[in-house]
């Protein structure tokens, strides 16, 4: 499937951040070049070198764009880095918009010595944007985890949060309320549901025929567990790589050390439920400090 090597699936590598390596650094080429001809005039075809590696640059960039948005367009709308995406993206298009008139600007000039002015300043400006470009690029892996260690994952990410309503029932003592997820049903091996139910964010997911429910978020940083990959009866978590036990909730490989909250599943009158406890004093973010 085309998106899924566009991800780096295949390679299991992300294509995006391998290849926007090629045009930043074509781009600092371009600039050390035009400021070698202002140093060492007498040296030949630096200002022509200049615009060609420019030109590569453009074309390279242009190629990377292409995993980056469909990396993009991968971002849930309710994503804290859906914002900075946005930004980030918008930065490097101005960037290689204004790198494009760069280059129209400098194409009456390739046989001059030294480098104009007025090319020089824009590769500046340029140089400036992709940097905060970048910067934003890399809060989006550190900071937010965008597509972070999702080239890894061979089945679906869920797409949406479903929202349930909680009923409490005839007996208001119980400790936890059932809740029936018939959307579980349509699950295949590996794939996971993401619910959101009396303000607590759980993933279900189907290993082996069974179904098992466990806190949405990684005890560690928070990643997303539903956008994990699975060994065996493992969850691993798809920004740090900590994995548990799907069953115990139990931590399996650091560098997690809080264990997970479970959930138990069952089938009541023909339907997949989910056991959730009342609520009472609790944070679905347990991190450890």
């Amino acid at each position: 499937m085309l998106k899924d090597f566009l991800e780096g699936k295949p390679l299991r590598h992300p294509l995006h951040p391998f290849l926007v390596h090629f045009p930043i650094g074509l781009f600092i080429l371009s600039l050390l070049l035009d400021l070698a001809s202002l140093g060492f005039p007498s040296v030949p075809n630096l200002v022509r070198d200049a615009f060609y590696a420019m030109l590569l640059g453009i074309i390279t960039a242009l190629i990377a764009a292409v995993p980056g948005l469909v990396d993009y367009t991968d971002i849930r709308s309710d994503h804290p880095g859906k914002r900075t995406a946005t930004t980030h993206l918008t930065l490097n298009l101005v960037v290689v918009g204004l790198y494009g008139i760069n280059l129209g600007v400098r194409s009456s000039t390739l046989d001059q010595l030294k480098t104009p002015v007025a090319p020089l300043v824009l590769s500046l400006v340029g140089i400036a944007l992709l940097s905060v470009s970048g910067y934003l690029g890399g809060r989006l892996v550190y900071d937010e985890g965008t597509s972070v260690g999702r080239h890894k994952r061979r089945t679906p990410t869920p797409e949406d949060t479903l929202h349930l309503a909680v009923e409490l029932g005839e007996d208001k003592r119980a400790d936890t309320i059932v809740v029936p997820i018939p959307e579980a049903e349509s699950l295949g091996e590996k794939e996971t549901l993401r619910v959101q139910i009396d303000g607590q964010v759980i993933a279900i997911a189907k290993l082996d025929g069974n179904f098992y429910a466990f806190q949405e978020f990684c005890t560690h940083r928070f990643g997303p567990l539903s956008e994990g990959s699975f060994q065996d009866f493992n969850v691993q978590c798809p920004w740090h790589s900590s994995c548990f036990d799907v069953r115990t909730g139990k931590v399996t490989q650091g560098p997690a050390k809080v264990d997970l909250k479970t959930f138990k599943m069952e089938r009541r009158d023909g339907k997949i439920c989910i056991d959730v406890p009342r609520a009472k004093s609790r944070d679905p973010h347990d991190q450890e400090t």
